[in-house]
């Protein structure tokens, strides 16, 4: 039985909160400063990170898109009927359509369950499928990844596709990535897949300028974290005293994102409370994005439990897109 058309369930509204203010403190009481990436995605940072998408330099999102657009009907042909999709990290869901539409070709009809932390986004792109497929029902999940989880682990039993699109496995440290992936892969069955967009190790000529645009467009998502603890918690940052900084660290397979404080200054956060002191040309760790090469996919999803049944790359060997099933 497909349920109604469409269905919002939001994560505990304060418990977020909490901790935000939680891992504010202790990322910026902590030596080195870091803040999570997690916190990225706000309204406005949503909407930067959609602007990012469509930038000349930021090539993940055009190489996955060229991808699916190449096989999304190869891939709804290697699914059961009556597949379930279920998307970590949905966004604005744009480059899900054309799996959802290959899929449709297959199946009269489609529940589809994305999950995202920010609710605004979840409606908005749920409003823009449901036009463009009514035939597709959507029950949204507002949360954090973790919380997540647990709910997908008692929809009814169905075949089903996860998807983990636009590369976020990056964002986990190595092991981490692994960890999350075996939880994921906890309730699948033989009868499901996993789709996961995995970015690949390539020359910092290339990765470096799509972390740092011409336009500044990534500078100000990344601002924007320190503009949401102003709004948030009370804050007094200054934006202007600090600066984007994106490096490509080779030996570690990884383009890390930085705020640079560009003077001595105090910091005061009002709702915590908590005076942070900066030095001049101190960094506050925003972002880790891992890049992989081939063999580190294969043994990424033999830690999780995982099997690579299929690969595709993009027409430049950039980006790859895997599909994954339980070993």
């Amino acid at each position: 039985m497909m349920p109604e058309t469409f269905t919002l369930i939001a994560g505990p509204r304060q418990d977020r909160r909490a901790a935000f203010a939680r891992d504010v403190r202790a990322g910026l009481t902590a030596t080195p400063k870091s803040l999570s990436c997690c916190y990225f995605y706000d309204r406005e940072g949503s909407k930067l990170f959609e602007e990012i998408c469509d930038l000349a330099e930021y090539y993940l999102t055009r190489a996955e898109r060229e991808i699916l657009e190449a096989h999304a009907d190869e891939l709804a042909a290697r699914l059961p009927s009556g597949v379930r999709v279920v998307e970590l990290g949905s966004g604005s869901s744009v480059k899900t359509r054309l799996l959802i539409a290959a899929i449709l070709r297959r199946q009269p009809r489609l529940h589809y369950v994305p999950v995202d932390i920010c609710s605004t986004a979840l409606q908005e792109a749920a409003l823009a499928l449901r036009e463009q497929f009514p035939n597709l029902a959507i029950t949204a999940l507002a949360a954090e990844y973790q919380d997540a989880l647990g709910y997908l682990q008692v929809l009814p039993a169905q075949p089903q596709l996860v998807l983990w699109l636009g590369s976020n496995v990056g964002n986990f440290h190595r092991s981490e990535a692994a960890a999350f992936l075996r939880r994921v892969r906890e309730p699948l069955t033989q009868a499901d897949r996993l789709l996961v967009g995995i970015d690949l190790r390539k020359d910092r000529s290339v990765l470096e300028p799509a972390y740092d645009d011409t336009r500044g467009v990534t500078a100000e998502f990344n601002l924007n974290l320190l503009a949401r603890i102003n709004r948030e918690l009370e804050a007094d940052f200054d934006l202007n005293a600090f600066h984007h900084r994106a490096v490509y660290n080779e030996e570690a397979g990884r383009v890390e994102m930085y705020l640079v404080s560009t003077r001595v200054q105090s910091v005061r956060i009002a709702k915590i409370p908590l005076q942070v002191e900066f030095a001049a040309g101190e960094a506050i760790h925003t972002e880790n994005s891992y890049k992989y090469s081939p063999a580190e996919i294969d043994v990424l999803g033999e830690a999780a439990g995982l099997r690579r049944e299929c690969q595709w790359l993009d027409s430049a060997g950039r980006f790859s897109v895997n599909i994954f099933v339980p070993d």
